[in-house]
């Protein structure tokens, strides 16, 4: 894996960054598209599912690792 950079979101119309890795990033956006929604709306869905113990960042990776899981089950 490559390391992470910082990517812009706009979470409850408030700015924020997230640092993912690459493959990460590329994956959230390939779920936001087949899901049909815009990069933000996925992010927000996720914060406000996320735990108060866990990052943005570290949600989002745990949504996809998850996303996929679903998929290659079904």
């Amino acid at each position: 894996m490559s390391r992470p950079a910082k990517h812009s979101l706009t979470l409850h119309g408030h700015r924020t960054s997230v640092s993912l890795e690459p493959e990460f990033w590329k994956a959230f956006q390939d779920i936001a598209k087949a899901r049909g929604l815009p990069l933000n709306a996925l992010a927000a869905e996720i914060d406000n599912a996320r735990g108060v113990d866990r990052g943005l960042a570290s949600a989002i990776r745990v949504y996809v690792l998850e996303y996929i899981q679903r998929q290659s089950k079904g």
